[in-house]
Formats: structure tokens, C-alpha cells, sequence
């Protein structure tokens, strides 16, 4: 069986603050850092083979952690990469609730049909990362590994690999620096562990 290890990363002020962040390449807050190196020590004892990691800063660097506890260096894969919020990228929720309320209304009612100005749609983002998971499960076949990510696109691979295909965006709750277990084997994925977050001595609940 091969296990994949999905953590989201760690916080940043822009979750703080409640603002979109998308490909903004803001670093995690001094929060943020204190929560990379507890899932760093909380995976110390699984034997990762690899760290994959989005190219965003915010995860790489809650990536490294978790890489040198076995000797690694994070590797960069677009495929899970965040999600490209176009126009919405850095604006506050509050704002666009105020100013784009039928797109707002979308956002938390039916996701999967909402298309934000220059911006992915969420079948886009679950598809690129489903197909580079696959991938991956025959590059390591039998071993375990760490992708480090974010909440959006962890959410959209977790279903896609549970055989789900919409309606599902707001029924996974996600942590800053939480981990989830998937593994592969015959029969297809089977759901180990979700967003375990023993490790943070703290937690903040983000719903939108």
C-alpha cells in the first residue's frame, strides 16, 4: 500500500485577518512557524520517502520541517499549487460579500458552479491534483510520502480520491498545519486519518 500524508500549511496573517489568499506569496506568521515545527516533530516518526510541497512560501516552509526530520528537501509540484482566485486574490471576505453578493452566495452555497474573474474553477484544481496523485501512487508504490499544500486544494483531491465528485467542498474541515492519511491499495483509497491536529496547542476555526 502506498500512504500519502496531506497537510495543509501552517497560518498565515492573511488567515488571521480573513482575507482570500490564493498565489499570494505571503509567509506563515510567527503562529504559523510554531505549528510547522509541531507537524514536523508529529511526522518525525512516519517513514516519508519524499516531501512534495507547493511552490508557495507558506508551504514550503512548513514543508521544511517535516523534510529534514528524514533527511529531506522539499519538492516543489505545481500540481498543488492553491488555487488561482483571480480577481478575489488578497481581498478581504467581507468585502466581496459586500460588493459581489450572487458571487458570494455561490462561494458558500454551490461552489462547484462558481467562476471567480480570472480565476480556476474548483473541478480545475481537483483535477491537477488528482491526476498527479495518481501518478504518484506508482512512483512510490508500497512507500509513504508528504504532500504539503492547501486547505482548498486538499479538500478537492480528498474527495476526488474518495470517489466524490461534487457538493462536497464545505463538509471537510480543515487546520492550519493539520494532517490527513490516505492510502492505496487493490481496491482503490481508503481514508486513514483526517486533519489530525493532537500536536497544536491551539486551534482557530476558519469556516469560509
Amino acid at each position: 500500500m502506498t500512504d500519502i500524508v496531506i497537510v495543509r500549511h501552517g497560518e498565515t496573517e492573511l488567515n488571521r485577518l480573513g482575507t482570500f489568499r490564493g498565489r499570494a506569496d505571503v509567509p506563515l506568521n510567527d503562529r504559523g512557524r510554531e505549528q510547522a515545527s509541531a507537524v514536523g516533530a508529529a511526522l518525525k516518526g512516519e517513514p516519508l520517502a519524499a516531501v512534495l510541497s507547493s511552490p508557495l512560501v507558506r508551504a514550503l516552509d512548513t514543508a521544511r520541517p517535516i523534510a529534514s526530520e528524514h533527511g529531506l528537501e522539499p519538492v516543489v509540484d505545481l500540481a498543488f499549487h492553491n488555487i488561482d482566485l483571480g480577481e478575489w486574490q488578497g481581498a478581504e471576505k467581507k468585502r466581496v460579500e459586500r460588493e459581489h453578493p450572487d458571487l458570494w452566495e455561490l462561494w458558500i452555497n454551490d461552489p462547484d458552479r462558481l467562476e471567480i474573474p480570472g480565476g480556476e474553477r474548483l473541478a480545475e484544481v481537483r483535477e491537477r491534483a488528482y491526476r498527479r496523485t495518481l501518478e504518484l501512487v506508482e512512483e512510490y508504490r508500497d512507500r509513504r510520502l508528504a504532500v504539503v499544500t492547501h486547505r482548498s486544494v486538499a479538500k478537492l483531491l480528498m474527495g476526488a480520491l474518495l470517489g466524490m465528485t461534487e457538493g462536497y467542498f464545505w463538509k471537510f474541515y480543515l487546520d492550519n498545519a493539520g494532517f490527513s492519511v490516505v492510502g492505496h491499495r487493490e481496491g482503490g483509497f481508503v481514508l486513514q486519518t483526517w486533519n489530525e491536529s493532537c500536536h497544536l496547542c491551539d486551534r482557530t476555526v476558519e469556516r469560509y
